[in-house]
């Protein structure tokens, strides 16, 4: 057992995020999660990416940039839109071993993209995402006014926490497996806190800040993330006591497994292995290597019981939530109008619905386009043609198992309205 440092206390997921409260009001499942997979660049191998996916205004790069600020300058790099060629110029170096090869070496960086990086600097992130090696080679072309187009060598080198936000809420499947999927919470009491925060700052700017650079609880959470990094830990081995739990909550129930949960086992392990980071100074330690106490577990699962139904369906959670709240409540109240009869939603009343839920309305081809056949390849739903109108669709639960309180199966709907 490691001696415990004399500034630091152990500190719970609570704790955590009542200190993470000061800037960012409610959504406390993300920014845990985000603060954990900022930290988690402080191992060797153990950071995880996460993607923010939801409507614009809704808060989707405030989390991370607030985050962000709590890290050392030098270890966080925040980039707008990028294009691959623009990426590795900006964050690599001339490398001083081969002529006109660079070198980007991103170990222990917190990489923080607060637009959707161009799709061909996805794909070239990929393998870093997944952690497929530590060091890969690829090729860029670059624009000189002299010669014209000339392909450069690149080496990326180490394991960044990598954290995207977008407005796009389909993303393709290859990058939606390698990260958390998360979206802010748009309540309107998180959205009541967060305008009144706002005038706040607004009325005096400089004594706010004053005041959070004076915050013991704050100012206590940045020294212990300095002295995290600065302690070097490497490796983060799991507690063997810890393996039946483990497979208790990915293999302890009867559903089939989708073929992501080969790596959202390592996201729920990468959790853990955060919180033990956190508290290394009450975990056994060798050298530069801890292990996980079975506390790390508990809050690790904690909080995947809180992202677990969304990652695993692989959708944002906004559009999970959207099917709870909006689609299936519209979908059964419409069943009481028609003595048993079945019938699906149009489009226009999922848009009416969710004006009404959330006070705000919902743009018309976001719903069409990315909304509804995320829903429909995630199993939730299907649209049929109207048979009197084929311009027109019905939504219907997929697995009546699914519509909780209707013993009403699905059909083919007859209204002619």
């Amino acid at each position: 057992m490691s001696t415990p440092s004399l500034k630091f206390e152990p500190m719970t997921s609570d704790r955590l995020a009542q200190v993470l409260d000061l800037t960012i009001k409610h959504d406390r499942t993300n920014k845990l999660v985000t603060f954990l997979c900022a930290l988690s660049a402080y191992s060797e191998e153990d950071q995880f990416n996460i993607s923010y996916n939801a409507p614009s205004s809704t808060g989707k790069s405030y989390i991370p940039i607030e985050i962000g600020k709590l890290f050392p300058k030098e270890d966080v790099v925040q980039l707008g839109y990028c294009s691959p060629t623009a990426f590795f110029h900006e964050v690599g170096i001339p490398d001083k071993t081969k002529k006109g090869r660079i070198v980007v070496d991103l170990s222990r960086r917190i990489l923080t993209f607060l637009d959707m990086p161009h799709t061909e600097l996805l794909a070239r992130l990929r393998p870093l995402l997944s952690h497929d090696a530590k060091t890969i080679n690829i090729k860029i072309t670059d624009k000189s006014q002299k010669q014209g187009l000339r392909t450069k060598d690149v080496l990326l080198k180490g394991y960044p926490s990598i954290i995207f936000s977008t407005a796009q809420l389909r993303i393709n499947e290859q990058e939606a497996t390698r990260m958390f999927l998360l979206s802010p919470d748009i309540s309107q009491m998180k959205i009541k806190d967060s305008v009144g925060e706002t005038i706040k700052r607004e009325m005096d700017d400089a004594r706010y800040l004053a005041k959070l650079e004076n915050d013991d609880g704050r100012n206590a959470l940045r020294v212990r993330i300095g002295a995290i990094k600065a302690a070097g830990i490497k490796h983060i081995r799991i507690e063997p006591k810890l393996k039946s739990e483990i497979e208790r909550v990915f293999l302890g129930t009867s559903k089939t497994l989708r073929p992501r949960a080969q790596r959202d086992i390592k996201r729920f392990i990468s959790l853990m292995k955060a919180f033990a980071l956190l508290n290394l100074w009450w975990r056994d330690r060798d050298g530069t290597t801890i292990t996980t106490h079975p506390d790390d577990f508990a809050e690790a699962f904690a909080l995947w019981e809180a992202v677990a139904p969304a990652q695993e369906l692989n959708l944002p959670p906004y559009v999970y939530q959207l099917y709870k709240d909006v689609i299936l409540p519209a979908w059964r109240d419409k069943q009481k109008n028609y003595n048993g009869r079945t019938v699906g939603l149009l489009r226009t009343e999922v848009l009416s619905e969710h004006y009404h839920v959330y006070g705000r309305m919902m743009d018309a081809a976001q719903l069409r386009q990315q909304i509804l056949p995320m829903l429909e390849i995630a199993g939730l739903i299907i649209e049929e043609h109207d048979p009197h109108n084929k311009r027109r669709k019905y939504i219907f639960p997929a697995d009546p198992e699914l519509v909780a309180d209707s013993d009403i199966n699905r059909g083919v709907p007859t209204e002619s309205n």
